[in-house]
């Protein structure tokens, strides 16, 4: 058996990186992955980098997101919030760590698992899912069995039979479902770093992607420190409010 610990969505809280990361040892994690936008919104953005950054040295799994890719690139797309913290972030960044991002893949494979920030249909453009349509479009573009991304900040698991629509669950916190050989599957992780679906914890997922059982896990995590420093850093007050609320 190897236990994977994968992390989507750290946005530079360190605090809530750091009390995942020792969740997913003391849970017996052997291997990591890191599922992209592993800065923006938070404090703490070298400190992340630099840390994934010595995983990937030693054998990690990282790909880039989109707000990875925005440290290099103009994204107009972006909210005011979000170009707001790019903007802090790259003048808070070294040469090496925006070397580190740049140089990110978009996607990665394991097995049968293949590993996306958004989904995999067309990585580069950054869909979001959040309905069986857009899972299925994600789930055809692939051969892969199984794909695991992030992007949404809300937890979300999709199965598919063949010639059948995607169906959509919403996964109970801390139960292993086994991802049945007979299905395509997409699960789609919580956000580390900023949690979007009303649920202040930290979110990261274990995959034992030899017997395919996955479970979702929520961690506590020191909220008033990582808000802290967002507002000493300038940024966006609701970047640090929203972290106490989940939303």
């Amino acid at each position: 058996m190897t236990l994977l610990a994968i992390f989507a969505d750290i946005h530079a809280n360190r605090e809530a990186l750091d009390a995942c990361l020792a969740e997913a040892r003391a849970r017996g994690a052997e291997r990591f992955v890191f599922l992209g936008d592993l800065v923006g919104y938070g404090g703490d953005p070298g400190y992340v980098v630099d840390l994934v950054a010595a995983f990937r040295a030693e054998g990690a799994i990282v790909i880039k997101g989109n707000h990875d890719a925005a440290i290099g690139e103009l994204m107009d797309s972006m909210n005011a919030h979000a170009r707001a913290a790019r903007d802090w972030t790259r003048e808070h960044l070294s040469q090496a760590q925006k070397d580190f991002l740049a140089g990110l893949p978009l996607t990665a494979e394991r097995g049968e698992t293949l590993f996306v920030h958004a989904e995999a249909s067309h990585p580069h453009l950054w869909f979001y899912i959040t309905h069986p349509i857009e899972a299925e479009r994600s789930l055809r573009a692939t051969q892969k069995r199984v794909t695991i991304c992030g992007h949404v900040h809300q937890p979300q698991l999709y199965s598919q039979a063949e010639k059948q629509p995607a169906i959509l669950a919403i996964p109970a916190e801390d139960t292993p479902i086994l991802l049945a050989p007979q299905l395509k599957w997409l699960a789609v992780l919580g956000s580390v770093g900023q949690p979007r679906d009303d649920n202040a914890a930290s979110a990261f997922a274990l995959y034992d992607d030899e017997r395919a059982i996955l479970t979702f896990v929520r961690v506590p995590y020191d909220i008033e420190g990582a808000a802290r420093k967002i507002r000493a850093a300038g940024l966006p007050e609701i970047l640090a409010a929203r972290l106490y609320f989940g939303r």
